[in-house]
């Protein structure tokens, strides 16, 4: 057989010894939170992979809530949808990208701004809530405005030739607006009184559905408009032109739910469609609930015309309630059934866009962005905000998206493009316990050069996330490709990568290897077997031929010392033999020897028993021995391969040992004969033992034993027994041979005649 065979063979005969080390696996996927990512992601394979960067910019946020965006005429000019004050606010971004200043345009008569969209012409066109209006906004002043049966508008989706539809909630309706007639119209707004009233303004019913609110709007590459609804969570497809049915077009069901929220749609120019749908613990539980506090009623907040209406002082952010359900990525490809990419638990995504080959979903309830690579087909995560949510994000630029936060509210770059230096820290990591670290080793580094990393750790012996920690230790790469510090110890620590790149890379898994601190070893149990019995150890199973496949992913390790089988060994009866037992556990998994020593009452000098032993057990003869009681012990101490001079050892005190081999002293023995029975009483004492009981042999052959003492309790080296043996069974019987016994075997016998 050739020796690689060989080893092949023998490795499958068993486990083979366990090294003292131990190892952790560092998933940058898992271990890496959104908002300790800059400039890369993080993928669902547990690589680190090229991302954004995520500023926030400098900034004094115009209102407690920001709920629309919309692009202006030019790059620094944006258009912002606000509640609770019902506001327009532009937006001016600094030149140098860093932070944003904005002024107040106009404010409408409702409290929640929750759609805007910006008319080639200049004019803003506004849906609120929760009074449904529509209003329509040019030079800072409201030119004209349509209020729909409906509590609010949801989304705007501008189509060609002037048209706008226009989503509304409860019912759920979407709205065909045609911008010319409606800017014609120079009366007051027109009530919900019919849909006669309703086109003279240019609105008319394009389709409906029968969930609650419609959420979400896209146009699909063949024309088609997309739908997404809420409280349950659907998908529909409307023609382009509904036709003449004046209840509107029927739609088609693209995908179904029962208690989900569509969050946000996002057309693909493959005729594909993706979709957020969010799943909260209950249907009353939407996006506007758990992004902020609820709106106040429009009577809080009136617009003064003519005036400059009054401005609140900010209040103080919210307090997030954390989400308990989860959100899906879902596409619906042009011909086919819908597929659900990605999923996510405890995080709502509020609204999609698209770069490259990258999905970016903005959600919450910590400002996590996270991803979707369409080419490799993994989930990603992407650098996260501050804020506690990102509700808004539009594209800004090459690379580049315009990002709205809530709780603290503010505006942020989303940068794929941005230069400097990239990093990733995970989160609080923990060992089982203390110990001292290692190596940091990379499974693979792809695209860039391992010496082109930094890599930084840092540690602490608590687990409290802020407290206790020590400063960051830069690793050195060595030779055989693993980053190590000097002496690194603690229980929690973290880990920092940081390089400077522009290419595609990827980063694998980390493996951070370590030494948990050496315990002591621990005696569980251990027993004196009864005097004059000796242990005939059975033979050890052979070992199994075969591992099983869990045994090598999760091997375990044997922290217990001892013959798997000493319970199913022989014991037989010897004079004078004593055996110990002994369970001996190392938290640590070392190796160790016992020894066993005993010591007299008195003296001074310890008997070594046996001497560096790996059995559970000791055998020895105490005939030799003078007669008294004895101390024991059992010293423990790790050997190899734990290194000598980390070796730690440890003298457990064990239970006394009585060597007795002197018989009882019977000091009275009485029989008395009565009417019914013959009453024999023996009392007894001894120096060393406990007494166990008495043994009877009649001379007709009867034999009896009595274990219960008189008084009750076997308890003392002094003890009175009593026989109490009806006639009918004592007949023809006239003597007794008695035997009392000691705890250490010996007996005393004397005869008596009655």
């Amino acid at each position: 057989m050739s020796r690689p065979l060989l080893l092949a063979c023998l490795a499958l005969t068993g486990h083979a010894a366990e090294p003292l080390s131990r190892k952790l696996e560092v998933d940058f996927h898992r271990d890496v939170p959104s908002r300790r990512l800059r400039g890369l992601a993080t993928r669902a394979d547990g690589r680190l992979v090229p991302g954004p960067v995520f500023t926030d910019l400098n900034g004094t946020a115009p209102a407690p809530l920001l709920w629309a965006l919309a692009p202006g005429d030019t790059p620094e000019r944006w258009f912002l949808g606000t509640g609770p004050d019902g506001a327009l606010h532009e937006v001016t971004l600094a030149a140098d990208g860093t932070g944003f200043t904005s002024r107040e345009v106009t404010r409408l008569p409702d409290t929640q701004v929750l759609a805007l969209h910006r008319i080639a012409d200049g004019a803003l066109l506004a849906g609120t809530s929760p009074g449904g209006l529509l209003c329509l906004v040019r030079e800072g002043q409201i030119t004209a405005r349509v209020r729909l049966p409906a509590d609010s508008v949801l989304d705007l989706l501008p189509l060609d030739g002037g048209i706008v539809l226009a989503a509304t909630g409860n019912p759920g309706r979407i709205y065909r607006v045609d911008l010319a007639r409606l800017a014609a119209t120079t009366g007051g707004e027109t009530e919900a009184n019919g849909t006669a009233a309703l086109a003279a303004r240019g609105v008319t019913l394009f389709g409906q559905i029968r969930d609650r609110n419609v959420r979400r709007l896209a146009r699909l590459s063949d024309g088609r408009i997309a739908a997404g609804s809420a409280p349950r969570g659907n998908l529909y497809a409307f023609p382009a032109e509904p036709g003449p049915d004046p209840e509107g077009g029927t739609p088609r069901l693209l995908f179904e739910n029962s208690e989900a929220e569509v969050t946000d749609l996002l057309a693909g120019p493959d005729g594909e469609l993706f979709a957020t749908v969010v799943f909260a613990p209950s249907s009353q539980e939407s996006r506007m609930t758990t992004a902020s506090s609820p709106p106040p009623s429009p009577a809080a907040n009136p617009a003064r015309p003519g005036a400059e209406p009054p401005r609140d002082p900010l209040p103080p952010p919210a307090t997030p309630v954390r989400f308990t359900g989860r959100s899906a990525l879902v596409r619906v490809p042009p011909r086919g059934l819908p597929e659900v990419l990605s999923t996510r638990a405890n995080l709502a995504l509020y609204r999609i866009a698209r770069h490259g080959d990258l999905i970016l979903a903005a959600g919450g309830e910590q400002g996590e962005c996270v991803g979707y690579d369409l080419k490799e087909r993994l989930s990603l995560t992407f650098p996260g905000s501050a804020s506690a949510q990102v509700n808004h994000l539009l594209p800004a630029g090459p690379g580049r998206f315009l990002a709205l936060r809530n709780n603290a509210p503010g505006l942020a770059w989303i940068d794929f493009a941005a230069a400097g230096p990239r990093s990733a820290e995970t989160r609080r990591l923990e060992l089982p316990g203390p110990g001292r670290f290692g190596a940091v080793r990379l499974a693979r580094v792809t695209g860039a050069k391992a010496s082109d990393l930094r890599v930084e750790f840092r540690t602490s012996l608590g687990s409290d996330e802020t407290e206790g920690w020590g400063d960051w230790t830069p690793l050195r790469l060595e030779e055989d490709g693993g980053w190590r510090g000097d002496e690194l110890h603690g229980r929690s620590f973290r880990l920092r990568l940081t390089l400077e790149h522009t290419g595609p890379f990827s980063i694998d898994r980390a493996t951070i290897h370590h030494l948990p601190q050496n315990r002591r070893p621990q005696l569980q149990e251990f027993r004196l077997l009864p005097p004059g019995l000796d242990l005939l150890p059975a033979p050890e199973p052979a070992p199994t031929a075969t591992n099983t496949l869990g045994q090598l992913q999760q091997p375990t390790r044997e922290e217990s010392r001892g013959r798997a089988n000493l319970t199913s060994s022989p014991v037989v009866a010897v004079p004078g033999a004593r055996v110990a037992t002994w369970t001996l556990l190392d938290p640590d998994g070392d190796a160790f020897t016992a020894t066993f020593a005993i010591r007299r009452d008195g003296e001074s000098e310890w008997r070594e028993v046996v001497v560096g032993t790996r059995e559970p057990f000791v055998r020895f003869q105490t005939s030799h021995l003078p007669e008294g009681t004895y101390e024991t012990r059992l010293r423990v101490s790790e050997t190899a391969p734990r290194p000598a001079a980390d070796r730690l050892s440890h003298t457990f005190g064990t239970d006394e040992l009585i060597v007795d081999h002197s018989p009882p002293e019977i000091l009275a023995v009485e029989a008395v004969r009565g009417r019914d029975a013959v009453v024999i009483t023996v009392r007894a004492r001894d120096r060393l033992s406990l007494l166990e009981g008495l043994d009877l042999v009649f001379n007709h052959g009867l034999r009896e034993s009595v274990r219960q003492p008189a008084d009750g309790i076997r308890d003392g080296r002094e003890e009175t027994f009593v026989l109490e043996l009806p006639l009918d069974r004592a007949a023809g019987a006239d003597a007794v041979e008695l035997s009392v016994l000691d705890a250490a075997g010996n007996a005393a016998t004397r005869r008596l005649r009655f």
